[in-house]
C-alpha cells in the first residue's frame, strides 16, 4: 500500500489525482490521510477556473486531471481516509506528497505528525515522492540529527519563477492566493534546508504540461529513495517514475 496524505482543503487536484490514477491503474492500492479522518477536497479554483480571469485555461487543471480527480474522489479509499496522527510508516511501502498553493494547504505543510511520518519513511529508506509544495513538507521534516531529511539530497520543487509568475498574473484581483507564504517562495525555503544550493535542480524551462504522449515536457529528480517534481506539468512523469521506484 502507498500512503497519500492530503490537506483537508486546497490540495492541487492534478498533482494528487494523476499520480493516484497511474498507481491505481497498475493495481497499486493507495491509502489517503487527512487531519481529522474525513475526506479532503481539492482547490476548487483549480477545478473550475473561477476567478482566474483571462488566464483560466493556462492556470486551472486540465480535463484529464479533472476526470482523474472525479475518479479518485469516488473511490472507497478516498472516502475513508486515516488521520494524520494514526499514520505509521511501517504500514506502507511508500509515501506520496502532493502539493497545492492556496491557504488551506498550511495545516498540511505545518503538520508535525506528517513531518515525523515523512522522516520515518526516509529513515527506513522507503520510497518518498514529493511534488510542488509537497517538497516543502519533506524539507521541514527533521532527521534525528536535526537536519532536514533533504539535507545532502538533490531535489526540485515549484520554482520561484513559476510561483511569482502566477502571483503577478493574478495579484490585482486574487491578492496572495498564489503565495502560500507571502514572505518567501517555495524554492527559497526548500533551498535553505539543503546542504548546498547546487543540490537544487531547476530542470528545463517549464512551458507545457506533460502527458503520456508528451513525457518530455515533464521533469523529476531521483536521488536514492527520494523522487521530487516541480508542478502539475510534471505529474505524469512523477507518477510514472514513482511507480518504477516502488517496483
Amino acid at each position: 500500500m502507498i500512503l497519500m496524505p492530503v490537506s483537508q482543503t486546497d490540495f492541487d487536484p492534478s498533482e494528487a489525482s494523476i499520480a493516484w490514477k497511474i498507481l491505481n491503474d497498475a493495481g497499486v492500492p493507495v491509502v489517503f490521510a487527512t487531519p481529522d479522518g474525513t475526506p479532503g477536497a481539492a482547490d476548487s479554483r483549480m477545478l473550475t477556473g473561477e476567478g482566474l480571469g483571462v488566464w483560466k485555461r493556462i492556470l486551472m487543471a486540465r480535463k484529464d486531471a479533472i476526470d482523474a480527480y472525479d475518479e479518485m474522489t469516488s473511490s472507497s479509499s478516498f472516502k475513508k481516509p486515516q488521520k494524520y496522527s494514526a499514520l505509521k510508516a511501517q504500514d506502507f511501502k511508500g509515501i506520496l506528497l502532493p502539493g497545492g498553493h492556496a491557504p488551506g494547504m498550511r495545516p498540511y505543510l505545518e503538520s508535525k505528525d506528517l513531518m515525523k511520518c515523512v522522516a520515518d519513511f526516509m529513515d527506513a529508506k522507503k520510497p518518498v515522492g514529493a511534488i510542488c509544495h509537497g517538497v516543502l513538507l519533506a524539507a521541514r521534516s527533521p532527521r534525528a540529527d536535526g537536519k532536514s531529511v533533504l539535507y545532502g539530497r538533490k531535489v526540485t520543487c515549484l520554482l520561484k519563477s513559476q510561483e511569482m509568475a502566477a502571483f503577478n498574473l493574478t495579484r490585482l484581483w486574487l491578492g496572495d492566493y498564489y503565495r502560500t507564504y507571502p514572505t518567501t517562495t517555495t524554492q527559497e525555503e526548500v533551498t535553505t534546508f539543503l546542504k548546498s544550493n547546487e543540490d537544487f535542480q531547476t530542470g528545463p524551462t517549464p512551458f507545457a504540461r506533460d502527458s503520456f504522449t508528451n513525457m518530455k515536457a515533464g521533469f523529476t529528480v531521483l536521488d536514492g529513495n527520494l523522487l521530487t517534481a516541480r508542478w502539475p506539468g510534471d505529474a505524469y512523469n512523477f507518477g510514472t517514475e514513482f511507480l518504477k521506484l516502488i517496483a
